[in-house]
């Protein structure tokens, strides 16, 4: 079987994107499949590249937009241009996160070059991405999220609507780039400023002090709970990507109760998006002040192409039930297919 892993792209998660693709690429070859690693924007990756990016790492900060500029000339596709590894694919396994790779864009042209491709369709992932319009469908479905604001608005809004503290993220991002959490009224313009340097569409969401949790979902099933423990306040760029910046444990210390409570909201989340294939939904688990201990959820946001990297959470999920990553992509693959 051919598989063509696209990584990279032009995105502020493009760095996250080549780790991704880099595992991905040596787990199914591992699998005995043919793999053509390609980057949207430059093409092929030789081995050498590959081997080049494999040493250059993550790193603890998303590139520069200047920076993306130099290296990519700023643009998704001038690489797709000629299409043959891409249409003499049995599958596409797309390893890209952020921009025209995740928000429905590539995928568009893939189905209308009827190409077969890990993850969700055009649509669900052009509604996953704007993180507004998830949260309208999350509400619809009885899926608890914290309230929120669109920018501008004004410091009164934000205190009468919401209160202070605040999340300020970019509507259309992923991987926390551009988001601040915002403690002080006078602060928040700033973060505000901060958030659209990467989107022309910025949300104000109220604080969920509390856990970290996410769920993986893989088919038509929740993997195990995870949690995360972040060395900084919250779970941002430096924590996601770089060792010992944070701690995961699978499965999360809940009670059964809870654990199913989450993953039947996970998968709920999932529906709510029409996604396919697997993706991540991530949640804050609120301390309780209810007598019976109990603290509700609130779900974040949905991934339609999380992280596969070395410290990326839907791998760890599903070695938490015995799934090895090659297995995991080789799963992945067979969704596609199906």
């Amino acid at each position: 079987m051919k598989i063509t892993v696209l990584m990279g792209g032009a995105s502020s998660e493009r760095n996250v994107s080549l780790a991704s693709g880099l595992r991905i690429v040596e787990a199914l070859r591992s699998r005995g499949y043919d793999v053509i690693a390609f980057d949207p924007s430059q093409g092929v990756i030789d081995e050498e590249s590959l081997a080049q990016l494999a040493a250059n790492g993550v790193g603890t900060e998303p590139p520069s937009l200047e920076d993306l500029a130099r290296s990519t000339g700023g643009s998704f596709l001038p690489a797709l241009e000629t299409l043959s590894e891409i249409a003499d694919a049995d599958v596409v396994f797309l390893a890209l996160h952020g921009g025209q790779g995740e928000d429905g864009t590539l995928q568009a042209l893939l189905d209308m070059a009827r190409v077969k491709y890990t993850g969700s369709g055009h649509l669900s992932s052009a509604l996953a991405m704007d993180k507004d319009l998830s949260k309208i469908l999350f509400k619809a479905a009885g899926v608890q999220t914290a309230e929120w604001l669109m920018a501008p608005a004004t410091v009164e809004e934000v205190e009468g609507s919401l209160g202070f503290p605040v999340v300020v993220k970019p509507s259309k991002q992923g991987s926390t780039v551009g988001l601040t959490v915002v403690k002080e009224s006078g602060k928040l313009q700033e973060a505000i400023d901060e958030a659209w340097r990467y989107d022309d569409e910025v949300m104000i969401e109220r604080f969920i002090p509390g856990r970290e949790l996410t769920v993986g979902i893989l088919g038509d099933r929740a993997l195990p709970v995870g949690e995360i423990i972040p060395v900084h306040e919250i779970y941002d760029y430096e924590c996601k990507y770089t060792p010992g910046m944070a701690r995961e444990e699978f499965p999360a210390k809940l009670t059964a109760e809870e654990t199913s409570r989450v993953q039947d909201q996970a998968v709920a989340a999932f529906t709510s998006l029409k996604l396919r294939g697997y993706a991540r939904i991530d949640f804050r688990l609120a301390a309780s002040d209810d007598a019976d201990g109990r603290g509700e959820f609130y779900c974040l946001e949905a991934n339609t192409l999380p992280g596969m990297t070395e410290l990326s959470l839907i791998p760890q999920g599903a070695a938490a039930m015995g799934m090895s990553f090659p297995d995991l992509c080789v799963e992945i693959v067979r969704l596609a297919l199906k």
